[in-house]
């Protein structure tokens, strides 16, 4: 995209509603005919929204263009919380609305996914039994590893190994921490045994996974019933419990009726953190319901191994702020990729 429709966007984005007059005066690079024919193109992709007609017309930022317009994370994070212009409550339109008919990934995108998966399959394919599930072996500690320390887990990826083969704990280590990473084994045993769980998916089913997760932690189970807030973000997820569990039916209809599975599998990442349905044990419950879903369909599952944990929790509170995923999209590729790459 060049420059000058970066700055339409923004001036848009700032100042809704305003006319092509305006958005020159503001934002506009050249004659006035440039900036015309920048205003068409971005309605013509989708991007603006026009109102009106002819000296009338005024443009607004597109649904979509929230959902996957370019976001600068240094230049998003350096502002402060109190300071970043945020969608602070949840979005009831997003999942019944934006994302009922929207394509996830791009065609490129989409060949992208395809053809590693096809690399997947291919490979699988002349792996033995024992190949095979050693492979997934390691991919689940990797998973287990990385899914605790983005939230907090002190143990390494070694320790991690030896506690999940040999029942090892690390010394001076927090007994929560042990029973986080074996909760991760275990639901991911669960999700390997019982391969179509989650299809369809259905809140009972979250709520099962979700209860393997924090066996043993000081956490309640299934639908939350107070308030909780989410450190580092001003965004106040849903605290009734019976729109908690509407939006949980909606996320639920939406994942079930799309056909891409990488869509599935990227929706309920990002949505069952979204939503926060459980007192803690959410994002947690995300990848490993996401996962199952790759699973489920005989797809390359994804350990998230690469990720460094500050930038996954930033593409989370992108789209917890701005219900923008393109952030997190490209995390989704880039793990999908190195899984396929590494593992298999």
């Amino acid at each position: 995209m060049a420059r000058v429709d970066d700055d339409i966007l923004k001036f848009i984005k700032e100042h809704p509603a305003s006319s092509s007059v305006a958005i020159h005066e503001a934002a506009g690079k050249g004659s006035f005919a440039t900036t015309k024919r920048a205003i068409a193109e971005l309605v013509k992709t989708g991007q603006l929204l026009a109102e009106g007609q002819t000296r009338a017309t005024r443009y607004r930022i597109s649904p979509l263009n929230q959902l996957f317009g370019r976001i600068d994370i240094d230049t998003y994070f350096d502002k402060e919380i109190d300071e970043r212009e945020i969608q602070d409550g949840f979005n009831f339109g997003l999942i019944t609305d934006v994302l009922r008919n929207v394509d996830l990934f791009t065609p490129e995108e989409g060949n992208i996914l395809q053809q590693l998966q096809e690399e997947f399959r291919d490979n699988i394919s002349h792996m033995t039994t024992a190949a095979y599930n050693k492979e997934m072996e390691r991919l689940a500690i990797d998973l287990s590893w990385k899914s605790s320390q983005i939230e907090g887990n002190t143990y390494s990826l070694l320790e991690t190994e030896r506690l999940l083969k040999d029942k090892e704990t690390a010394a001076g280590k927090p007994k929560d921490d042990a029973t986080m990473l074996l909760n991760h084994k275990e639901a991911l045993n669960f999700i390997i045994e019982n391969p179509d769980y989650v299809i369809p998916l259905t809140i009972a089913r979250v709520e099962d996974i979700h209860s393997i997760l924090i066996k043993g932690l000081e956490v309640e189970r299934n639908i939350r019933q107070r308030r909780v807030g989410i450190s580092g973000t001003n965004y106040k997820p849903l605290d009734n419990e019976h729109q908690i569990r509407e939006a949980l039916e909606d996320m639920c209809r939406l994942i079930n009726r799309k056909e891409n599975v990488f869509e599935k599998s990227l929706f309920a990442l990002v949505l069952l953190s979204y939503i926060q349905a459980f007192n803690d044990g959410n994002k947690r419950t995300a990848r490993i319901v996401s996962n199952a879903i790759l699973i489920a369909n005989q797809y390359c599952p994804i350990s998230f191994r690469t990720i460094d944990a500050v930038e996954y929790k930033k593409a989370m509170l992108i789209f917890y702020e701005q219900n923008n995923i393109s952030v997190f999209k490209e995390i989704f590729i880039e793990q999908f990729r190195f899984a396929v790459k590494t593992y298999f």
